[in-house]
């Protein structure tokens, strides 16, 4: 659906959903309402112009585009570092600059070398803070999510942003202390909140860092390389309103 203004609106019909639910993906701006299945279309045109104003404040508050390419200044792990074409075969890190192979596409390898040192970072920091509560993960996955900075499933699987690895070193670990805690608590209670405290001390402030800026670390492009969607309902990285 293409709103009077322009904005492309994807339409989802969701079985479980009980009310309309409008949201803005701070990672690409993409638009999507979710209503309920047999909900006339009619009644979600109407819905979506009376948060016509919402939307265009949403819309607009959106980090501008950032395309991956040699020249730019891409953060890793909180540095900006100038993307530089050298005779490699494989990225490195020379000083403030990260050196790319020259013939290669630079969203395809950069994207390759984030997700080598997220894989790395990741797994150190979720060994670290499992062993500090006594619990075990059964494995780590990374992805390119639209919402979530990270996951952990009841069976213990852990899933991490590998964008995380653009980000300062202690806001990557706050967010392996947070899955981490969902070992021992799948909820979001006092008594989890207790857990993350214990493993990051200063956690709001890392917490408070990734809301302010993780937006920035979303709005890069790398030209090629796969971006994975994740439907969640509850993001951090989608902005939301929902029908009353």
């Amino acid at each position: 659906m293409i709103l009077e203004n322009g904005t492309e609106v994807t339409l989802r019909r969701h079985a479980g959903a009980r009310r309309m639910t409008l949201r803005v993906s701070r990672r690409d701006g993409s638009v999507t309402l979710t209503l309920p299945r047999r909900m006339p279309e009619s009644r979600a045109l109407a819905f979506l112009r009376a948060q016509g104003d919402w939307l265009s404040r949403a819309l607009a508050a959106l980090p501008p585009a950032r395309v991956v390419a040699f020249g730019a200044l891409l953060p890793v792990e909180g540095r900006a570092l100038l993307l530089t074409p050298a005779d490699v075969r494989a990225p490195q890190v020379q000083g403030e600059a990260l050196i790319l192979p020259g013939l290669r596409p630079p969203g395809l390898t950069a994207a390759a070398f984030l997700r080598g040192l997220a894989q790395a970072r990741l797994a150190a920091a979720s060994d670290r803070h499992a062993a500090a509560l006594g619990r075990r993960f059964t494995a780590i996955a990374l992805r390119d999510t639209r919402s979530r900075w990270g996951s952990c499933t009841d069976r213990g699987r852990l899933m991490y942003s590998w964008r995380l690895a653009m980000a300062p070193p202690e806001v990557l670990d706050y967010v392996a202390a947070h899955e981490v805690a969902h070992l021992a608590h799948m909820d979001h209670s006092p008594d989890f909140w207790a857990a993350v405290a214990r493993l990051c001390p200063d956690y709001a402030a890392r917490r408070a860092w990734l809301r302010a800026h993780g937006g920035t670390l979303h709005a890069w492009q790398f030209r090629g390389a796969a971006a994975e969607e994740d439907n969640a309902e509850e993001g951090r990285e989608i902005d939301s309103v929902s029908e009353t």
